[in-house]
């Protein structure tokens, strides 16, 4: 009796050292061996994710994945520890001490989701134009990620928005093949906008602005009030009323024409009447913008007379005809300074 027990553990002995000899000599191609990398579709991973000829377990789940777009590492300890009791011998790590996993995923531009968001808003809770919302998301987000199956643009199946605190919870589905969908659950905040002047530079009183100093931005329509500058061609040209800072609205009433005579200049006064035109050299007593009327003292005659500003040291006489030092006045144009 003690002999056959004793060759029935020679038996097991010689059986276990057959085992590990044919594992020992498995060819490589073939022997269960640790990724250092895996993509994984899903949020399981499963041994056949992080193990080559995994075999029969290969389906078998051991962690939950990262979510969707992200990146995880697993350190292989941690991997050998999991599948130690899923008949796998003789894994080869190969020296490999973290496995890296990323979550297979497909990307959808922020941007094309807050138009889909900001489209129903203006649809269903009369926000203005779409183009006129602005939508934030409660997190800082640069990209919605669904599953890779998910095909198409979201659209949205259910939304609420709070118009006094402007936060909106969006409900978003994406086909995913045959009965299948991609559900989205986005939380934010959603105003109506409108489009303002600012400037880039500080502009001292008096300075001409330029259309490089000008930049346009969406502020909330509830914030902006009725006097502000909301085209560039309200702006171009125009000069400062008083000084102003680099970032804050602009007002209309913060803009006045430039001067285009400065007091003491040298003008070209213009004299109409029908079938004449004369032109007379004058100085201007006061400066003034385009439509501004000032008084201009008339060289020739010296005497003062009313015109108004029509360009560049250019006054347009308002009533009258000059005097002027002959009766021979040809027809047409005449520049009496220069004869």
């Amino acid at each position: 009796m003690i002999r056959s027990t004793l060759a029935a553990f020679v038996l097991l002995g010689a059986l276990g050292i057959s085992a590990k000899a044919e594992v020992i000599g498995q060819p490589n191609s073939e022997r269960p061996t640790l990724k250092s990398e895996a993509i994984v579709n899903g949020d399981i991973v499963r041994i056949g994710d992080l193990i080559e000829n995994a075999g029969i377990v290969a389906s078998v789940p051991i962690f939950r994945a990262p979510d969707l777009g992200h990146t995880g590492t697993i350190s292989a300890d941690a991997v050998l520890e999991a599948i130690r009791g899923h008949a796998l011998i003789g894994v080869a790590t190969d020296g490999i001490r973290d496995v890296v996993v990323t979550r297979a995923s497909r990307s959808i531009p922020v941007k094309d989701v807050e138009d889909v968001i900001a489209n129903a808003l203006s649809a269903r809770f009369d926000l203005g134009p779409t183009k006129e919302i602005s939508v934030n998301f409660t997190h800082d987000t640069r990209a919605i990620y669904v599953e890779p199956s998910s095909v198409g643009t979201p659209r949205v199946t259910h939304i609420e928005f709070d118009a006094r605190s402007g936060r909106f919870d969006a409900t978003l589905e994406l086909s995913a093949g045959t009965a299948k969908r991609t559900v989205l659950r986005l939380f934010g905040r959603a105003v109506a906008t409108v489009e303002i002047a600012t400037v880039t530079r500080a502009i001292e009183r008096g300075g001409i602005i330029k259309d490089s100093d000008v930049q346009m931005e969406r502020r909330p329509r509830a914030e902006i009030g009725r006097d502000l500058v909301t085209k560039r061609e309200q702006v171009n040209g125009f000069a400062a009323r008083s000084s102003l800072q680099p970032g804050r609205p602009l007002r209309l009433a913060e803009l006045i024409k430039p001067d285009l005579v400065q007091r003491s200049d040298t003008v070209t006064l213009i004299y109409e009447v029908p079938g004449i035109v004369l032109t007379i050299r004058g100085k201007a007593a006061e400066g003034g913008a385009e439509g501004d009327v000032i008084s201009v003292l008339n060289e020739q005659t010296k005497r003062s007379v009313q015109g108004t500003i029509v360009g560049p040291g250019r006054v347009l006489v308002i009533n009258g005809s000059p005097r002027v030092a002959s009766n021979n006045t040809p027809r047409g144009t005449t520049d009496a300074a220069t004869r």
